[in-house]
């Protein structure tokens, strides 16, 4: 039984993360990524890392907002 997980990331950390993904991971979609972690602890680890690495990059242009987004990560 997979437990639902809610990420409330905000659109803009999204689309970098995806970019970022994506480029790196030719053979496998960010969308991929994120349904796969609703039942796959790795996939949820491994979609929180990309999250928060791209949130701290933005972090370091915005103070503060990498904390707001791990809160948002509930269950994560």
């Amino acid at each position: 039984m997979a437990v639902e997980i809610a990420y409330n990331i905000p659109e803009r950390i999204e689309t970098r993360a995806r970019s970022a993904y994506e480029r790196c991971h030719r053979d496998d979609t960010f969308a991929d990524l994120k349904r796969r972690a609703r039942f796959s602890k790795e996939d949820r680890g491994l979609l929180r890392d990309w999250v928060e690495c791209v949130a701290e990059m933005d972090d370091r242009k915005t103070c503060g907002r990498s904390d707001r987004l791990r809160s948002n990560l509930v269950g994560a």
